[in-house]
């Protein structure tokens, strides 16, 4: 029966796991519940029985997660790479398809939501825990850092212990941190939120990686760029709709709590989430690789024979890596960064506060079109020269920000400055790790897109290690710091990116692998 669990040999241990990990959330519940009867505040008060019990089960049930979902041999990347196993490009989209996309799009808007939850919590902590806002900036850091290493983290499980067995521990980790919100010390909230960090920085790369190896070649660009763009901006959505719906009444920390429906929710669902077909292969999960067959069309195929473009890729491999790292750190600046900023430095230039925040707020509504155009350029015109595209759009706003004082003081300039920069940067992240996961070999292809999300994640903690410090800089300032470093990334990926539209990752991979 093992071979036809979702989880391996010991999914006994996984789920009893996960049984006593809910249950040690639902164990903090009542603390909250009386939290909200003397306005919403848990600041000095002593945890009770129930909190100690439920920390308990927390802490033993997450180790015993691991363990059960770990299987007792590690893979062996074998000459037989999962690359073999691919559908036919004429395969059509099935319900099967159509499950995954939804089950994975609702994994990265819950992944996404949770970090998107900081700048809402940081006013409501501050004033419960009366901090300063040097000290409050700690939370923000180490939940960043927590994201960067969980990007390396759950990539190389990925690759040594398959892609779904990532997904579902970075889910019962984003499981059992939810609790961050009834702790009544702020050093107990941080940690709590380095280890949130830590399971919502695992999911992005690994959904990527799993789609680019379960989607039919012709439908596979266009999925990764909407589906990932999709869940990146649903989630921010999410977070600040759940902020206006339920802060208001129950505070800061019922927040946090909303990682313990949703996660509870993508377990139930996880039966939906398919293998790496290497993996199975590789553990003799033979039983479950015809259940791919089925569904998803996945078969075993021959080599691809070597293409024209094969020694030129090999040899600009290592440039290529630069490129996307430099790429993934420009942008993670702008976005954690300068548009972060932006609203002070405009109000700093006379514009109304109304108008600073306005214009970030449209933000959201410019960033799905804008996800969409991407998607369908990505897959019909060029994968390569979509991301160079976005790079340049970028380069432009960032190029306008550094325009004179007096011209800077049109409102139609500066609002078009910040299109730029948001349509650039929006386009960027939508192809920037879709991309990473098409370019690189399968044994490592969840390290190497970890790596390139890790980057996009390492920007912010430059940024708040700034803020640490009191070092915010002007528009202008970060825009020149940022020029040098957009334009050799552009340049980089121009030389040494290669074309993957269209492509089997079969023909990709052949004289690289």
């Amino acid at each position: 029966m093992a071979g036809h669990s979702i989880i391996g040999e010991r999914a006994p241990i996984f789920w009893g796991a996960c049984i006593a990990i809910a249950a040690g959330v639902l164990m903090h519940l009542p603390m909250l519940a009386m939290a909200h009867r003397m306005g919403n505040h848990l600041a000095g008060m002593p945890m009770d029985l129930k909190m100690w019990a439920g920390m308990v089960l927390i802490v033993l049930g997450v180790p015993a997660a691991i363990y059960g979902a770990l299987p007792r041999r590690r893979t062996t990347h074998s000459d037989h790479a999962g690359t073999n196993y691919e559908a036919p490009d004429s395969t059509p989209l099935t319900l099967w398809h159509a499950g995954v996309l939804s089950v994975l799009t609702i994994g990265l808007v819950i992944d996404v939501m949770k970090p998107a939850t900081l700048g809402f919590v940081l006013p409501g902590m501050r004033g419960e825990y009366g901090i300063s806002k040097t000290t409050v900036a700690w939370f923000p850091f180490t939940a960043l850092v927590g994201t960067t290493v969980g990007s390396f983290v759950w990539g190389w499980i990925a690759d040594a212990y398959g892609r779904r067995v990532s997904i579902l521990l970075s889910t019962i980790l984003f499981v059992s941190t939810s609790i961050c919100g009834a702790m009544p010390l702020f050093q107990l909230n941080l940690l709590m939120c380095f280890l949130m960090g830590c399971s919502a920085g695992g999911m992005l790369p690994v959904v990527y990686t799993l789609l680019a190896e379960v989607m039919p070649p012709r439908h596979r660009s266009w999925v990764l760029v909407l589906v990932g763009g999709t869940g990146l901006v649903g989630g921010y959505l999410a977070a600040s709709g759940a902020a206006h719906a339920f802060e208001p009444t129950f505070g800061w920390r019922v927040l946090w709590l909303q990682g313990f429906p949703t996660g509870i929710l993508l377990l139930l669902l996880a039966r939906l989430i398919p293998e790496s077909p290497r993996f199975l292969a590789e553990q003799g999960r033979e039983a479950e690789l015809a259940d791919m067959r089925r569904k998803f069309g996945i078969v075993p195929r021959a080599r691809e024979a070597v293409p024209a473009d094969a020694a030129t890729a090999a040899q600009r491999h290592g440039k290529l890596t630069a490129a996307l790292v430099i790429t993934a750190l420009s942008w993670s600046f702008i976005n954690f960064g300068l548009l972060l900023w932006l609203p002070s430095d405009l109000q700093a230039r006379g514009y109304s506060s109304a108008l600073a925040s306005g214009i970030l707020a449209s933000s959201a509504l410019i960033a799905l079109p804008t996800i969409m155009l991407a998607a369908w350029v990505y897959a019909r015109v060029s994968s390569k020269w979509t991301l160079v595209g976005a790079i340049l759009l970028t380069l432009a706003g960032l190029v306008g920000a550094l325009l004179p004082g007096s011209v800077l003081r049109s409102e139609a300039v500066v609002v078009g400055v910040i299109a730029m920069l948001i349509v650039g940067t929006n386009g960027m992240i939508a192809v920037l790790l879709p991309y990473a996961a098409e370019n690189y070999p399968l044994g490592i292809r969840g390290r190497a897109t970890g790596l390139i999300a890790g980057a996009s994640k390492f920007g912010g903690v430059a940024v708040q290690s700034f803020a640490l410090v009191g070092l915010i800089p002007t528009l202008t300032g970060a825009a020149s710091a940022l020029l040098a470093p957009m334009l050799l990334s552009g340049a980089l990926v121009a030389y040494a990116g290669r074309e993957t539209r269209g492509r089997s990752l079969r023909e990709l991979e052949a004289g690289t692998a």
